[in-house]
């Protein structure tokens, strides 16, 4: 019996999630019955972070523990043989016993895309959040660097855990322009659940005038938590398909 450790892409898009689930569709639903065809026996796989409904990932890490008698590239063939096609394994290898893809991590990097158009376009619209009107990207640049450093975040997402820490390291939050796409990137030793959709979302609604710097720094600075339902969503949160966790770092 051999741990591996393995790196997953998927397209969220039709996923409840990456979490097992009883009676929906999930990433590790579908890694696990991959797996059982190929001699699996275990109780779960582990993975390295939790996405939600409609969230993608080119970097998600897993690991389980496997019989295997033949390479490591036949295992990466074999896996993928039986995964569905919105999903892929892009790499392999062997790991230590205890190796624990959530628990050894030690950051992660999202990328969250968006595009200011007044009209829809179906094909950037499933991985991309369509807003209106366009954002000031002076702005952008000038709230993305309030986020580095040591911070409270319990107004921009709660605790995975009941009662656990809010406090996060965020070490680098930067957006990149391209036409009317924007791309922010965001990389933390930790997130909250549901953290980087509110940090977009409170930034867009900045960049579109809507709401002052000093409020969103009072906001980050305060833990006041009344800004987040206000805007453009009522629920204060970016849409889930311009969302994808890029890398897990060990």
């Amino acid at each position: 019996m051999a741990r591996y450790q393995i790196i997953l892409a998927y397209d969220g898009t039709d996923f409840f999630g990456s979490q097992r689930q009883a009676r929906t569709r999930t990433v590790q639903g579908e890694l696990e019955k991959a797996l059982c065809k190929l001699g699996w026996a275990g109780k779960s796989v582990l993975l390295a972070g939790r996405t939600d409904t409609g969230v993608h990932a080119e970097g998600q890490v897993a690991a389980f523990d496997l019989d295997w008698v033949h390479g490591i590239e036949d295992l990466l063939k074999a896996v993928n043989a039986n995964l569905p096609t919105d999903m892929a394994v892009k790499e392999i290898h062997a790991a230590q016993d205890d190796f624990h893809p959530r628990f050894d991590a030690i950051s992660r990097r999202y990328r969250y895309r968006l595009f200011c158009r007044d009209v829809r376009d179906p094909l950037r619209e499933r991985y991309a959040w369509r807003i209106w009107p366009p954002v000031d990207g002076a702005l952008l640049s000038v709230v993305s660097q309030v986020w580095p450093g040591d911070h409270d975040f319990s107004a921009f997402g709660t605790s995975p855990r009941p009662g656990g820490k809010t406090v996060r390291t965020v070490m680098f939050a930067d957006w990149k322009n391209d036409g009317d796409e924007w791309r922010f990137e965001v990389q933390a030793d930790a997130f909250l659940y549901r953290m980087v959709r509110r940090m977009v979302f409170i930034q867009v609604i900045v960049a579109q005038g809507k709401l002052q710097v000093e409020e969103f720094t009072r906001a980050l600075l305060t833990n006041d938590t009344s800004l987040v339902g206000a805007g453009v969503l009522p629920s204060g949160l970016a849409q889930p398909q311009g969302l994808s966790l890029v890398q897990v770092c060990y």
